[in-house]
């Protein structure tokens, strides 16, 4: 092993045992990252994103809304598309987490450990927003994120929550058709890009993370129905964090069995053989690696909770809305809508806010929930005034007033950043579109367009335009 390497000399070591001659296009290619863009399918399809994207781009073979940026100097995180939701910034290896759970329209889905959202965004995509996504997140600073990103993205069948997998399980044991736990883990696939994380890489951390992550993983097991499906996952390389953790799991768990991946994702295999006590069942699970271009390398293990009996669901109905809530939310509808975005039985009160949940109240009571569903406004000095959430979801052929912008279009950064605009435009509230796909809300008032952009958003748009002028960009 050469003195340079970015590695952790005892992480290399280890790596260069198990992959033999494979080992230096490992180490390069956790160097040479390519970053990975996922199309979102909630909003455009991967063709006609592809036809208008601004970035060039290379097809990911097994994911058809995957992509890589085949230009270094791409910055996605500063273009409008991204704020529109048309696509996250993602690992080519998380990809293969939404494929391989593989949730169907209607199923109710947990992603146990979500943030920052990459794949629970993509879950909600495979879900086409339909049925229940509960997206969990125990680091309070991390719900946010997850939440935000989530949004943006346009997803609205999520129940955003931040609590501990144990008192996830205590309420709702056995009630999920398909669990994700993301675990958290030593990260070996990022240590190149984490220095912080290289300098305190041990085996003694890696051991301390396979206890952690059988813990979470015991716990994750107890949500899933019988003949539902669970898939874990570590963004790390060693067997003792992801075969020796299914491994250890199995051995007390024989309501669950390892699932053969689809033949359509012909990844590595397993390799119990770097196990004291593999077993062979252990070659079902799946590696992806840096040096065959799947990514930064991820691990996953796909198990069915074989059948049996289950406890039942017991979905209480929605409380109704107060009758000034409900006048509020039908008279904005009339008047700046084509039709409801949500009808009204479905609408829930928090405080004055108007929700739109995938789960009735009653199923999250005393948890903690940072999000009940899709935010779609609040009632507010007698009218309602609509949420963020609702714009970047709403379909425009839904608003009667849109004001679309070029995504080249200067007077567009002025929107973004809170500034009014002159423009013919009716009275009242307007959808902001960016190419024809919806970025937000503004008022129009006497001739001009009031920009109704959050604040918190504004801030990272100036962030990122003051960079892109150091770099020398428009």
């Amino acid at each position: 092993m050469a003195g340079s390497s970015q590695l952790p000399r005892s992480f290399a070591a280890r790596m260069a045992g198990w992959l033999g001659p494979e080992f230096p296009a490992f180490e390069a290619a956790l160097t040479a990252y390519r970053a990975g863009l996922r199309v979102n399918t909630l909003k455009v399809t991967p063709e006609e994103f592809r036809s208008r994207s601004p970035f060039a781009l290379a097809s990911v073979p097994w994911c058809p809304e995957g992509f890589v940026f085949t230009d270094s100097g791409a910055r996605p995180g500063a273009h409008p598309f991204y704020y529109a939701g048309l696509y996250y910034p993602q690992d080519l290896a998380t990809m293969a987490a939404a494929l391989l759970l593989d949730p169907r329209p209607g199923e109710w889905v947990l992603d146990l450990c979500a943030a920052p959202g990459g794949k629970a965004s993509h879950l909600a995509a495979r879900m086409g927003n339909t049925g229940c996504l509960v997206a969990n997140e125990i680091q309070p600073r991390r719900a946010s994120v997850l939440a935000w990103n989530l949004e943006r993205m346009g997803v609205t069948n999520a129940l955003i929550t931040n609590e501990s997998p144990q008192r996830l399980a205590a309420r709702w044991a056995g009630w999920f058709d398909r669990v994700l736990i993301d675990a958290p883990c030593s990260g070996e696939a990022l240590l190149v890009r984490n220095p912080g994380a290289a300098r305190y890489w041990s085996p003694e951390t890696v051991i301390r993370c396979a206890r952690r992550e059988l813990a979470v993983l015991e716990e994750g097991a107890r949500l899933v129905r019988p003949g539902g499906r669970l898939l874990y996952a570590t963004c790390s390389f060693s067997p003792e964090e992801n075969e020796g953790v299914v491994h250890r799991f199995l051995r007390h768990h024989r309501e669950f069995e390892l699932v053969e991946p689809p033949p359509a994702l012909r990844f590595d295999r397993g390799h119990p053989e770097w196990l004291p006590d593999g077993a062979g069942e252990l070659e079902r699970a799946v590696r992806l690696w840096p040096q065959r271009g799947e990514g930064h390398g991820h691990f996953y293990a796909l198990l069915r909770r074989r059948e049996g009996p289950a406890p039942r669901r017991k979905p209480a109905p929605l409380p109704p809305l107060s009758p000034e809530a409900r006048d509020r939310y039908l008279e904005f509808c009339r008047e700046y809508l084509r039709e409801l975005p949500v009808p009204e039985e479905e609408v829930v009160e928090q405080g004055n806010e108007l929700f739109r949940p995938p789960l009735s109240p009653k199923a999250w009571e005393g948890l903690r929930v940072l999000r009940p569903g899709w935010w779609l406004g609040r009632v507010r000095k007698g009218r309602f005034e609509p949420n963020h959430a609702l714009a970047v979801a709403l379909d425009p052929g839904r608003a009667r007033q849109v004001h679309d912008f070029a995504p080249e279009d200067r007077a567009l950064r002025s929107y973004l950043r809170g500034e009014a605009l002159e423009a013919r435009t009716p009275p009242g509230w307007v959808l902001v579109t960016v190419g024809g796909f919806s970025l937000g809300w503004a008022r129009g008032e006497e001739g001009r367009l009031r920009s109704l952009y959050p604040y918190h958003l504004r801030a990272t748009m100036r962030e990122l335009w003051a960079s892109e002028r150091a770099r020398g960009g428009p």
